[in-house]
């Protein structure tokens, strides 16, 4: 009977798969390790691109070093790998930037908890001394930050530094002075309200990365219908999602039956009196221009030209959206209420010319902190990683205009941190105080890596830079043009400070997280039934 019940028992469904303790520890480790080694070499402004081959028919190309496109893109089946691709998701989704960091920051944590757990230290006292770490090096952090919203000159300074130092491990580090000033600029139009919706951005190609500017107003990519006006000033506006092509008659499976050629044409009439009802139901509401989602036929844009009224048809969903927003109007699909619709309004509609395709330009729109930022570059993947780096900059910048404490990059913030956890350590005693190292050299590992992508001596840079800290030199980091320390105030080298502090509550709560694990179980997968009703 006794060897009976030592028989391991399986509970499962046949299918299902079980990891226990150790192994599954160990699964969940690998899979986050290699995870933050995957997008390390993308860290800091000397980090390597990654290329992104799409499967599929077309095998789309993308070329970035954006922590949050390079983890969205690979498929990952280990479970503690995905809890860090969600993390570096809602970093990306919360406050734009640190995508790349919060990642390495999680992986060199389960890296140092690696080691401590094989010296036999209970996940829990891991988890325990990492806690009071991070409270410690919260609070350091927000005495480091810095707060200059009361003096307009030094934020604007502040807001330029900021995005120079968020564009400087992207693409456009070599224009990064064009970029951030346009960035600046489109996110003080804003006026505090952070709704980046107002800003839109057109990708064209051709021209040089310098050649992108700032447009104050709003860009359409469409054209104007045929012997409409070109140019209008004090334009209302109806923005429309309906059928505007011939109503048929739209009973699904009906057919009509005539007896001889002329009914045809009378049918035919009546569906032309039908759409000459509509537009003039339309032209009722005073509009000078009519922006519709779906098609617009010649016939019915032949009544628009007659009344002098400005036709645009097929507008993007994104596009109307937006525009809706910016001219203040709403969009309408019925129209036999004119006093209830709300119009859009702005004071000149006109084509441009840009590249060798035209758009059309609505300026002085009700939303006066609307704008449109024109991206040039030579190829499709420039583009794409030019508006990848500057969605960032933006999304730190409208972080930083509601939360302007700033602190400053390049390593600072991390030694700062690093060195307040390891004083903590030294003052605790118990096995605890090995879990607060730990977190400490975590966070060490952070500049490690920045000054080894760059080709440095890391050891010897890091090394430095804790001496200088050591003898509460707060404000040096690492200079990765020069190859030295430096002075971070000197240098410009600033960062916000809700990107930092996120960066690091995120990865010690994923960390954390992925620590607490001692279990891994798998549901059998479905079984595939066969088909026996073929449609």
């Amino acid at each position: 009977m006794a060897s009976l019940s030592m028989a391991p028992v399986n509970i499962f469904k046949h299918g299902a798969d079980e990891e226990k303790a150790e192994t599954a520890r160990l699964s969940s480790f690998v899979g986050a390790i290699a995870i933050g080694d995957l997008v390390k070499s993308t860290l800091g402004p000397k980090g390597m691109d990654k290329i992104l081959l799409g499967g599929g028919k077309g095998g789309s190309v993308t070329v970035t070093n954006d922590g949050a496109t390079i983890l969205k893109a690979i498929g990952v089946d280990n479970p503690a790998a995905k809890v860090l691709v969600d993390m570096s998701k809602v970093q990306d989704d919360e406050v734009g930037d640190g995508t790349t960091s919060v990642t390495v920051l999680a992986a060199e944590l389960l890296r140092e908890a690696e080691l401590l757990i094989a010296k036999k230290i209970h996940p829990q006292t891991i988890v325990a001394g990492w806690r009071k770490a991070t409270q410690v090096a919260r609070d350091a952090l927000r005495e480091a930050a810095v707060d200059h919203s009361n003096d307009p000159a030094r934020f604007q300074e502040d807001l330029l530094n900021i995005a120079r130092t968020t564009l400087s491990s992207k693409l456009l580090t070599h224009h990064k002075d064009h970029f951030s000033q346009l960035a600046v600029d489109a996110v003080m139009r804003l006026k505090g309200s952070g709704n980046l919706e107002a800003i839109h951005v057109i990708k064209k190609l051709g021209g040089s990365l310098t050649d992108s500017y700032l447009d104050e107003g709003f860009l359409l990519d469409k054209k104007i219908g045929v012997n409409q006006p070109k140019r209008m000033e004090n334009v209302n506006i109806l923005i429309a999602n309906t059928g505007m092509d011939t109503d048929k008659i739209k009973i699904f499976g009906s057919r009509v039956r005539v007896d001889s050629t002329a009914k045809v044409a009378e049918i035919e009439l009546a569906e032309k009196e039908k759409m000459k009802e509509k537009v003039d139901r339309i032209l009722k509401h005073g509009i000078n221009c009519f922006i519709n989602r779906q098609l617009i036929y010649n016939y019915p844009e032949q009544l628009f030209a007659q009344a002098g009224v400005m036709a645009i048809e097929h507008a993007d969903f994104a596009g109307v959206e937006r525009l809706a927003l910016v001219t203040g109007g709403e969009i309408t699909s019925t129209f036999d209420h004119p006093e209830l619709v709300k119009l859009g309004h702005c004071k000149l509609i006109e084509e441009v010319m840009i590249g060798e395709d035209t758009l059309l330009h609505f300026s002085g729109v009700a939303m006066g902190e609307a704008c449109t930022i024109i991206l040039r570059g030579a190829t499709q993947q420039i583009l794409d990683e030019a508006e990848r780096s500057l969605h960032d900059a933006l999304c730190v910048l409208a972080q930083t205009v509601k939360e302007p404490r700033t602190v400053y990059g390049g390593g600072c913030s991390e030694m700062l941190m690093a060195k307040v956890v390891t004083d903590l350590a030294n003052r605790t005693p118990g096995k605890e105080a090995v879990a607060m190292e730990s977190f400490a050299k975590a966070l060490r590992m952070l500049p490690t890596t920045i000054a080894d992508n760059a080709g440095y001596d890391s050891a010897d840079l890091v090394a430095q830079l804790r001496a200088a800290h050591q003898e509460n030199k707060t404000t040096f980091g690492l200079n990765m043009s020069e190859g030295t320390v430096g002075n971070m105030a000197e240098l410009g080298i600033t960062e916000s400070f809700q990107v930092k502090r996120q960066v690091l509550l995120s990865a010690s709560e994923a960390a954390e997280m992925i620590l607490r694990v001692d279990n891994i179980i798998k549901a059998a997968p479905r079984k595939r039934v066969p088909d026996h009703h073929p449609c």
